[in-house]
């Protein structure tokens, strides 16, 4: 009995993948659900797991091709076994591998030697270009794999766009040509957090295995700034604006293959604990490409924390369709003035970019005030003031 793979549904509006990597060859056995290869969508790295066990009779679609949401890339023999064509072949690999031993053959018939005679030719019509030959030099760089850099003589080394990395390319473009993206700034003194953090640490680890980030505070008290100015947490859908009474917060994460951006699901339910714990299991499966493409879409607003990179100021773009984004920075020790007095204050810029089309300039300083009143007060998150 033979079982079809085919490319499962991976996200809304995803109607192709990228076969990244086989992971079992033909002929090779399979148990049921293990990894038989690892697809990338436009939003994410998903593995697929083999539906049955078995023996792998054929590899529809080669690593690097792509293929269509539901169509068949692989067959599985239920009642097969590893073949012996396969051994042999794993056999046969290995004495093609031992070529290496026929360096010594390039030895006697030098590198130099050899890219001499083919570019021999072209050396009466263009005697300056002899050099050329060394800086091309590899000729096997045409039969890599496309997914792989091309050594382009050594100055420069072309490597083709993932398409994760293409998907935020032309997202990001999108955002900047349809929204009327503007930025506005405030600064937040992060005493109050700090005192707490340091108050409060080795017992939240203790209870809850997560260290106590500055993360879950900009999460809750963005939260309680949406309510207060919901216009940026809404969207512009054709003519009409759509308001959300859920507050799903995106975070941006570097990930493995670029910018992920998963989602904290009602982050107004979650607690300071719990926030810190999906966050961190986010940062970790990014890291392996890990994500869940569903845990990527559906955002309202999102945080985007440039400051563990070190970055002092910046203006974040929008993730379309929102209409909201904030950005945190690096905290700095600023001489500030207090009760006439000049003292030293660990500070944080922030950055809010937002539609204009649907948040005007004063809603747009009401949000960025309240998260900084959220922030330098923290216990006023906790009784909703």
């Amino acid at each position: 009995m033979t079982v079809e793979i085919k490319v499962p549904s991976v996200g809304e509006s995803v109607s192709e993948v990228t076969i990244e990597q086989w992971l079992k060859q033909e002929g090779e056995a399979i148990e049921r659900d293990k990894t038989l290869a690892v697809l990338e969508s436009e939003k994410a790295t998903v593995e697929l797991p083999a539906e049955a066990s078995g023996t792998v009779k054929k590899l529809l679609k080669k690593a690097g091709d792509t293929a269509q949401v539901g169509e068949v890339i692989a067959i599985i023999d239920t009642e097969g076994k590893p073949t012996a064509s396969t051994t042999t072949t794993a056999a046969a690999s290995k004495p093609e591998t031992k070529p290496a031993p026929a360096a010594p053959a390039k030895k006697s018939a030098p590198v130099p030697e050899t890219k001499v005679e083919v570019k021999a030719p072209a050396a009466p019509a263009k005697a300056e270009p002899a050099p050329a030959p060394v800086s091309v030099s590899p000729p096997p760089v045409p039969t890599r794999v496309s997914a792989e850099p091309v050594d382009a003589g050594g100055e420069e080394e072309i490597v083709p766009m993932t398409r994760l990395r293409r998907t935020l390319a032309r997202r990001l473009v999108e955002a900047q040509q349809t929204a009327a993206m503007l930025t506005t700034f405030n600064e937040v003194d992060m005493s109050a957090v700090m005192a707490l953090r340091k108050e409060h640490g080795e017992a939240f680890l203790a209870r809850h295995g997560v260290k106590l980030g500055f993360m879950s505070f900009f999460v809750k008290a963005s939260v309680d700034a949406l309510k207060l100015v919901p216009e940026v947490n809404a969207e512009i859908r054709d003519e009409n604006i759509v308001y959300k009474n859920h507050y799903d917060i995106a975070v941006a994460i570097g990930g493995g293959k670029g910018l992920v951006v998963p989602v904290l699901r009602n982050a107004e339910r979650l607690s300071f604990a719990e926030v810190e714990i999906a966050i961190g299991d986010f940062a970790k499966r990014a890291k392996d490409n890990k994500l869940k493409p569903e845990e990527l879409q559906g955002g309202t607003f999102t945080i985007s924390n440039g400051g563990i990179y070190g970055s002092m100021l910046s203006t974040p773009i929008l993730n379309p369709p929102q209409s909201g984004i904030l950005g945190m920075h690096a905290i700095q020790d600023r001489p500030v003035a207090r009760d006439g007095q000049v003292v030293i204050r660990p500070i944080m810029n922030l950055a809010l970019t937002y539609d204009h089309r649907l948040v005007d300039g004063r809603e747009a300083v009401t949000f960025l005030k309240r998260v900084k009143d959220a922030i330098e007060a923290p216990a006023r998150m906790l009784i909703e003031v």
